[in-house]
């Protein structure tokens, strides 16, 4: 993909979230004469540009994932303070701090651990790509918190009621899974022994990608905790975890991974074994092997 291509999908991304933003805001609060979505939008993406200017003249992909755990967390604490969250608000607040404080640190010192992404090689050298890699991360934080940005900014006046219990419940849950995952996962590659073989045990034996339904299950149990709050074109706010799962199971996530997998070990008994037996995404129970 040549820079001014990458450039323009950047532009076209940039205009996409924005669309968002308006079309979603309730119109209660402006900043600096914008509506506080939009705002809250480009504040994401400007910090987004502010650290790929650093990234792209060092050749580094190391922050990249921190900084867009710093974005979640700064534009949800900006969307609380320029709102006027009720105990839903402020409790999905404080969710979504816990979640990009704890995927935050663990994807940082994971790629501090490995030294590199291997997602970036083919994007570094190329301003125009990198650029675009920064630029749908702040689109990528925005539409995952929209559900969110609307409870927060446009709390519903019934205070707690079943729909904050019911997705607190589903928050938690998701949040446990990918949690449990990612330090199973962590823990079998620093173990030597397991050098150069692939992880089935533990959760990773109900789900070849445990993490990644965690994610999309908890997002969800944001949106069901936001529902009450949306009314008119705030609906869109479901779109959040529909675009979580979306992305990681079509575009960045899933697809890569399972590529990269294949060409490892792809052809081995053990291996397409393990394939054939454990799903993708949703986890069930590992099926026996017929002796």
């Amino acid at each position: 993909m040549r820079n001014s291509v990458a450039f323009l999908v950047s532009v076209i991304a940039v205009l996409l979230g924005l669309g968002l933003a308006v079309l979603v805001d309730d119109g209660a609060c402006r900043v600096a004469g914008l509506p506080l979505l939009a705002a809250l939008a480009l504040f994401g993406l400007a910090v987004q540009w502010l650290v790929f200017v650093p990234s792209y003249l060092r050749q580094t992909e190391h922050y990249y994932d921190l900084t867009g755990a710093l974005t979640y967390a700064s534009v949800i604490l900006l969307a609380a303070g320029l709102g006027n969250p009720d105990a839903r608000g402020w409790v999905i607040t404080t969710l979504v701090l816990i979640w990009c404080g704890r995927l935050g640190s663990f994807l940082f010192l994971r790629v501090k651990r490995s030294g590199r992404d291997e997602r970036f090689d083919a994007l570094k050298p190329h301003w125009g790509r990198f650029f675009m890699a920064w630029t749908l991360q702040g689109l990528w934080v925005f539409v995952t918190l929209l559900a969110a940005l609307v409870a927060v900014t446009s709390p519903a006046s019934s205070g707690w009621d079943v729909w904050a219990t019911l997705g607190l419940v589903v928050w938690a849950g998701g949040f446990v899974i990918e949690a449990v995952a990612d330090r199973q996962k962590s823990a079998f590659k620093a173990d030597p022994a397991n050098q150069g073989r692939f992880i089935q045990q533990g959760l990773w034996a109900w789900s070849r990608h445990p993490n990644y339904f965690g994610e999309i299950v908890l997002w969800t149990g944001i949106a069901v905790m936001a529902t009450p709050a949306m009314t008119g074109w705030q609906w869109l706010g479901w779109v959040s975890p529909l675009f979580v799962g979306w992305l990681l199971t079509k575009v960045s996530g899933i697809p890569m991974l399972e590529k990269r997998a294949d060409e490892k070990w792809g052809g081995q008994a053990d291996y397409e074994a393990y394939k054939a037996a454990t799903p993708v995404l949703v986890p069930r129970p590992p099926r026996r092997t017929a002796r």
